[in-house]
């Protein structure tokens, strides 16, 4: 399997925008991009896809969740993922708590996941037989606010995720 490349042009130009920087964001909650607030409330679906029909609106509400995730809102992300009854919900409610902290109520969401096709696509970039949720909210847990290289790469395997579980969901829900 192909390793995954991430490019904001595929998302339109309000996306472009938003997703070009070379963000990398904290495994802890960060502090909220104040910048972006603005744009990020003028997003609902229909605007998100530029006119696109939508064929899948949960997958589309997962977008917004992720977005608004991507840029340190946790509590708006929150409110979005959790009324997403699907495994694409869960897997952004489960990196919301993750990112919290709060690791336990991460894991119960990744059990929701169940196996997503995502995790297929992050394993083969990131070279490793099986991607697994639960290993990876436990080396967030170690190493979170250590400043170590080890929570630097744990960032960028997050970023990983983000863009994937991304790409997925916007594919889907068009």
């Amino acid at each position: 399997m192909a390793t995954f490349t991430f490019s904001p042009a595929k998302y339109g130009p309000k996306l472009t925008e938003l997703l070009s920087s070379d963000r990398l964001p904290e495994l802890g909650p960060g502090q909220s991009a104040a910048n972006v607030h603005a744009a990020l409330q003028g997003l609902n679906v229909e605007s998100l896809f530029e006119g696109q029909p939508i064929r899948d609106r949960a997958m589309a509400q997962c977008c917004l969740s992720g977005l608004w995730l991507w840029f340190d809102y946790l509590d708006e992300s929150h409110t979005i993922s959790q009324s997403i009854d699907t495994a694409s919900g869960s897997f952004w409610h489960g990196i919301m708590h993750r990112r919290e902290p709060d690791y336990s109520n991460a894991k119960y969401w990744f059990r929701r996941v169940a196996n997503h096709p995502a995790y297929d696509l992050i394993a083969a970039s990131t070279s490793t037989v099986k991607w697994d949720p639960f290993d990876f909210v436990d080396r967030c847990a170690h190493v979170y606010g250590s400043g170590s290289d080890e929570e630097h790469r744990c960032r960028e395997l997050q970023r990983l995720e983000w863009q994937v579980l991304f790409d997925f969901c916007y594919d889907n829900a068009r």
